[in-house]
């Protein structure tokens, strides 16, 4: 199969029939052997009635739903799970992401040989209470990931289906599937100018608290992309350069004192000085730090993916 189509969805009764419709236009204009993934992310409206009648009208579109609604990052790692196309193509079920895309998308994953192309809608159909504080996410992600995309959010992306296959998305971490990729070795990330439309049916799923969620999604991923195997290696080094600062500290305290009492100079306490007391709180944060290092260890050790590592080729 060429092309797995993954809709995740909450509420989109209404631009459901459309979408399919315009994905299978798009589909027969290309020739292309194809799947829809449609994933019911715990809808209260119709939407579940409307998959099971376009289902039933059409053997290429597949469903799934929720019992309640998980977020868009449980129904992608469900709808990643299920596909089977050796291209998966994920977008949003609003009609804002145009299924015209994806011929092009389609040909850089299979002949540009990229691993992941994702979509940048440079023109927006959006207020500025979302398209400002979006720039500023998309910097901040930038600079942490070294992973250059203008639009980190965009639903429209595409996958090689060893990307999907190789990595798991939870929590509220769909935004940075790049940063993941990357930090499982899928390192050819490009990036494809897309058409953003305005919204037809409908009103948005998400509020500005996905930008605060967001950034501390983006703090996790690179923490467990840079030490989830090796965490005595952040621990353990800050932890031994603070002990060793405050050690220092109170050893020149001390010198200071021994050298006030040789010289028969009155010598106040140690424990008058400030600086005694800073060089005390070095040396026991620098202690619980590697001791926590050591903690993060043994159970990395005992972690059932400890020695999970992706293979790309064998001989």
């Amino acid at each position: 199969m060429n092309i797995s189509i993954v809709v995740p969805l909450l509420n989109e009764a209404e631009s459901l029939p459309e979408l399919c419709a315009w994905i299978e236009k798009v589909m027969k204009e290309n020739h292309f052997s194809y799947e829809i993934c449609l994933i019911d992310d715990g809808s209260t409206d119709e939407s579940w009635s409307i998959i099971e009648q376009l289902s039933a009208q059409n053997p290429n579109i597949r469903g799934a739903k929720f019992r309640r609604n998980y977020g868009k990052s449980a129904a992608l790692n469900v709808a990643f799970e299920m596909a089977k196309g050796d291209v998966v193509i994920t977008m949003d079920a609003d009609l804002q992401d145009s299924p015209d895309e994806i011929p092009e998308l389609y040909r850089m994953i299979t002949q540009d040989g990229y691993d992941i192309v994702s979509g940048w809608k440079k023109k927006r159909y959006d207020p500025i209470t979302k398209t400002l504080p979006t720039k500023l996410f998309n910097w901040a992600a930038r600079k942490m990931s070294g992973i250059y995309l203008n639009d980190f959010n965009c639903g429209l992306k595409a996958y090689k289906s060893q990307v999907t296959k190789s990595i798991e998305v939870y929590g509220e971490m769909h935004r940075y599937i790049p940063v993941i990729a990357k930090s499982a070795g899928f390192a050819k990330i490009g990036e494809k100018e897309v058409e953003h439309r305005a919204r037809k049916y409908g009103v948005t799923k998400f509020g500005l608290s996905r930008f605060i969620n967001g950034f501390l999604d983006l703090l996790s991923i690179s923490f467990i992309g840079k030490f989830g195997k090796r965490p005595m290696h952040f621990f353990g080094g800050i932890g031994i350069f603070i002990f060793i600062l405050g050690f220092f500290a109170v050893l020149w305290i001390g010198i200071q004192k021994w050298i006030a009492l040789t010289g028969g100079t009155g010598a106040p306490l140690i424990t008058n000085n400030p600086f005694f007391y800073f060089a005390i709180m070095c040396m026991i944060i620098g202690t619980q730090l590697f001791l926590a290092g050591y903690v993060a260890e043994l159970v990395s050790r005992n972690s059932p993916t400890r020695n999970h590592y992706l293979i790309e080729k064998t001989l």
